[in-house]
């Protein structure tokens, strides 16, 4: 039996980025899976930070999260497009920049398109330009997070796919690929399958739902420079576009469909409909598409995180429910997941940002 003061499933940037900060207070285990860490959502996230996701909590949580990231992300501007039917939509997320202090500004259809020249006069009656968007290295932070793990003397063990978990006098005691870990306690940082590990340990789930987002590959114009187009997404059901390396552009239908936790898999009326919605709005022609995937963005029932303790079972820690945020909001969200872990004061300036950690207490799901 291997023993340690943190025991965290789930190797994604949420259970990441939480055990990296508990290393600073004890050994960390980290138990994955899969054959390597980010290898579902974390892993398949485009990760683009920008203030057009989520409602308050989650754009509090970016803006607390954005110095922290710029170590591992670069300036990309992210432009929020609208349709002449959309305008009222464009003034709350101009309302939005404005509260958080952004460097932004309202644009027209026809400034809109001279940032990114495909588009179609009646995609985009008028737009909002976001300046300090920033495109995250996944990867690099992922791998950040591993390396202070090991550099405090912790851990990540991969191919570890956990098949009991039971609560003893000292704590947890986790069966994972034949091995046995135990802690006094254990943060449930799984996923998509963050309820089924909460069952396992006889805790009440709380409803978490995995939902598929499908994204699609395909060539860039022949000739063009598509490096300087922004990332692109419309303010309502659409779809959003942005450059990758290599000549290509990533685009999505922002589809959220419900799934069982799996290894999702992109399916064809999805790729179908990513492909088409581009098409509608651009001047873009999509001949072949390179490459597709998709990842589950797991959602707790209000769609915000869920971090804390269970109220009836001591020691063992929700950090789930991340909606797709995860990558943008997990420098302040690891944060309050370390005080909840420890028992710490709330972070002081999440509280400042009118944050407190009711919003994110499990018991507010009865778990």
């Amino acid at each position: 039996m291997e023993q340690c003061d943190f025991l965290v499933i789930g190797g994604g940037i949420a259970g990441l980025s939480c055990a990296a900060r508990l290393a600073a207070h004890g050994r960390v285990v980290v138990l994955e899976g899969e054959s390597a860490p980010g290898y579902h959502a974390s892993g398949r996230s485009v990760a683009v930070a920008h203030f057009g996701l989520g409602e308050r909590v989650v754009r509090t949580l970016t803006a607390l999260s954005l110095p922290a990231l710029a170590e591992h992300g670069t300036r990309h501007p992210a432009l929020h497009i609208a349709s002449s039917a959309q305008g009222a939509a464009l003034d709350a997320l101009e309302d939005t920049h404005r509260q958080f202090g952004c460097d932004y500004a309202r644009l027209s259809g026809d400034e809109a398109r001279a940032l990114l020249p495909v588009l179609k006069s009646d995609a985009c009656g008028a737009a909002l330009i976001d300046h300090g968007a920033l495109k995250l290295d996944t990867n690099a932070m992922l791998q950040a997070h591993v390396a202070t793990l090991r550099a405090a003397g912790s851990g990540v063990v991969s191919g570890a796919r956990v098949s009991a978990i039971a609560r003893e006098s000292a704590g947890w005691q986790v069966k994972a690929s034949g091995e046995t870990y135990a802690a006094p306690l254990l943060i449930n940082a799984a996923g998509a399958w963050a309820d089924e590990i909460a069952r396992l340990a006889g805790v009440t789930p709380i409803g978490i739902e995995p939902r598929r987002r499908t994204v699609i590959a395909f060539a860039a114009p022949e000739g063009e420079d598509v490096r300087a187009w922004p990332f692109t997404k419309t303010v309502g059901e659409g779809f959003y576009l942005l450059p990758e390396g290599g000549g290509q552009l990533l685009a999505s239908a922002m589809d959220q469909t419900p799934s069982a936790p799996c290894d999702a898999a992109p399916e064809e009326l999805d790729i179908a409909i990513a492909a088409d919605r581009v098409e509608q709005a651009t001047t873009l022609p999509i001949r072949r598409i390179a490459h597709s995937w998709a990842g589950l963005r797991s959602f707790a029932p209000d769609e915000l995180p869920v971090i804390g303790h269970a109220s009836s079972a001591p020691g063992f820690v929700w950090v789930a429910g991340q909606g797709g945020a995860g990558f943008q909001t997990a420098p302040a969200l690891s944060r309050i997941a370390e005080s909840a872990v420890l028992g710490l004061p709330f972070p002081a300036d999440c509280a400042a940002a009118g944050l407190a950690p009711a919003q994110f207490a499990p018991a507010r799901f009865g778990a």
